[in-house]
Formats: structure tokens, C-alpha cells, sequence
């Protein structure tokens, strides 16, 4: 009897394909307000502490940052006090597939990447990262949908992945009037990266995320104020039924890490769409991958 291994989209990758090399990192002795300074710069979500040999100490994230900004600590604060432990790393040779795994187990959004000796981190490998992958990797593909949209019998053939099917169902939401410090607590239990801000009609108008957070902190905004003072009014979505590569695209090319999907109409969120819950599928944008890397063992029969 043959035996059948399926393998994802990711298979046969290392982690060096993925990955960005450009780390940024602060000395653990530098303040809150630098770390908030760089972050919103250079569009990031974390940076590599390192200590006064500079060797990697830490990591301190926008969730840290907005934890201090909750619990009133002043921007002049030591990054080092409100840090992360020490990075959690792979190297650059582990299989792409096993680093998926350990974001995963672990339910953090990064790993830090050391060389094949071990001796210096050299890259970065975050979800963003991996969907960067497959989406070239489905653009490359003669069944690649956004190229193939008007081919009706590959349409026919292919079972494509719909935003419904990957999405996180469910959203978190808040009044336009909740203060920030009710926000921080909702992001902090769910562990989201933005909550979806709605009237008392129950209509969306707008989006809080951690950026918003810290950058009102950053301006010393108090967290007593309402939401509405500091949130995005675009909510930018799509809907259920529409492929995933299109929101992929969507987010790619629009620079945003979030989708708020819909259903029917643009004002009935169902749930919520991230790099996070695309890498999660491992088989970028359709079920071809899965099928022609079947591997089946003849076995003798």
C-alpha cells in the first residue's frame, strides 16, 4: 500500500528565504519615548535590545510600550525595566516550516534569526514575512488567480481559499466613547492588534491599534480620553466570499496588517483577517500546492 505525505506550500524552505535582514535594535539603557520614535519610523512592531556589550538582552514590543503606557510609566522610563526575556531565535538554516511552528507554540509574532555558527543574529523572520513568500510564490504560478481570473475552466478546477475560511471569526469592539485605558485592556485580553470602534447604532467608524496607542502615549495623551479622539476613521475591509489572494494583495499593497471582513454588507463585521491567520494556511492562496506536493512511496507494490 502507498503511503501519502502531504507537505504544505512551505516545505523544502529555510528560513533564509523568508526572512528581512535588516534588524533594528536599542540599548537596553535608552528610553521608552526613543523605542516609541523608531518603531513608528521605520513601520515596525518590535526592536532587539542589546546590553551594554551589546549582545541581545531583550525584546520590547508595541504591546510592552503600551503596557507602560497603562500602568503610567513615564517615556523617559528604561527600555530595560519594561522588556521582554531574551529573544526567542532559529537559525537561518532551520526549516521554514519548524520556525512556523515555534511562532506558533509560543503565539508570538517574531523570531529572531542567527546565523548557521550561532555567533550573531543576522535577519528577522515574522508572519508578514512568510505571506511575502507564498504570495510571490503564487504569482509565480501559472494558477495564480489574479492572473487567471478570466481562465473559467481553471476556476472550475482549483478550489481557491476564500477570506471566510481563514479569517479569526468574531471581533472585538468598542464604543467611540470607551477610554483608551478600557481599549488596552481589550487588546491585552485578546491579544489583538487593533479593536474595531463602533457607534451606538452598532455601525463601524473606525479602528484603534497599537500604533494609535503609542503614539498617543508618545504626545501624552491621557488614557482617560475616548476612543474617538485618536482612531483611525478608515476601516478598511473585504468581504467573506472574496479569495484570499485578493486580500493578501490588499494588504500588501496598501501597507496594512488587518482586514475587518464583512458579510453582505460593509457594516456587518464578521470577523477579522491578518498576516498572522494567512501564514497560518501554509499553502498560499489555493489547494494546487497541496495536491502536486503529494509525495506518494511505491513501497514494492
Amino acid at each position: 500500500m502507498g503511503v501519502v505525505e502531504k507537505h504544505s506550500m512551505l516545505s523544502g524552505f529555510k528560513v533564509r528565504e523568508a526572512m528581512r535582514r535588516q534588524v533594528l535594535s536599542l540599548p537596553d539603557s535608552k528610553s521608552v519615548g526613543k523605542a516609541i520614535s523608531l518603531l513608528i519610523k521605520y513601520k515596525i512592531s518590535a526592536l532587539l535590545l542589546t546590553d551594554g556589550d551589546g549582545r541581545p538582552s531583550g525584546v520590547v514590543s508595541k504591546t510592552d510600550i503600551m503596557n507602560a503606557y497603562y500602568a503610567d510609566f513615564p517615556l523617559d522610563q528604561e527600555l530595560r525595566s519594561i522588556a521582554a526575556a531574551s529573544p526567542i531565535t532559529c537559525t537561518e538554516q532551520d526549516p521554514l516550516e519548524a520556525a512556523l511552528e515555534v511562532m506558533r507554540q509560543n503565539r508570538i509574532y517574531r523570531l529572531y534569526v542567527y546565523d548557521q555558527a550561532h555567533t550573531r543574529i543576522v535577519g528577522l523572520l515574522a508572519y508578514p514575512d512568510i505571506v511575502g513568500l507564498l504570495y510571490r510564490l503564487c504569482r509565480s504560478c501559472k494558477r495564480n488567480y489574479l492572473i487567471q481570473k478570466g481562465v473559467r475552466e481553471e476556476a472550475e478546477v482549483i478550489r481557491r481559499f476564500t477570506v471566510k475560511e481563514v479569517m479569526t471569526p468574531n471581533v472585538q469592539s468598542n464604543r467611540a466613547n470607551d477610554t483608551l485605558y478600557t481599549l488596552m485592556e481589550a487588546l491585552s485580553q485578546y491579544r489583538f492588534g487593533a479593536v474595531l470602534i463602533k457607534d451606538h447604532s452598532d455601525n463601524p467608524v473606525g479602528v484603534v491599534s497599537k500604533t494609535d496607542l503609542i503614539l498617543a502615549y508618545k504626545h501624552g495623551i491621557s488614557p482617560e480620553r475616548p476612543a474617538h479622539e485618536i482612531m483611525s476613521s478608515k476601516v478598511h475591509g473585504c468581504e467573506a466570499s472574496a479569495y484570499l489572494a485578493e486580500a493578501i494583495q490588499q494588504m500588501i499593497f496598501s501597507d496594512i496588517h488587518r482586514l475587518f471582513v464583512y458579510q453582505d454588507r460593509p457594516e456587518n463585521i464578521v470577523g477579522v483577517l491578518s498576516f498572522t491567520d494567512a501564514a497560518r494556511v501554509r499553502s498560499g492562496s489555493c489547494r494546487a500546492c497541496l495536491t502536486t506536493r503529494i509525495k506518494i512511496e511505491d513501497q514494492g507494490i
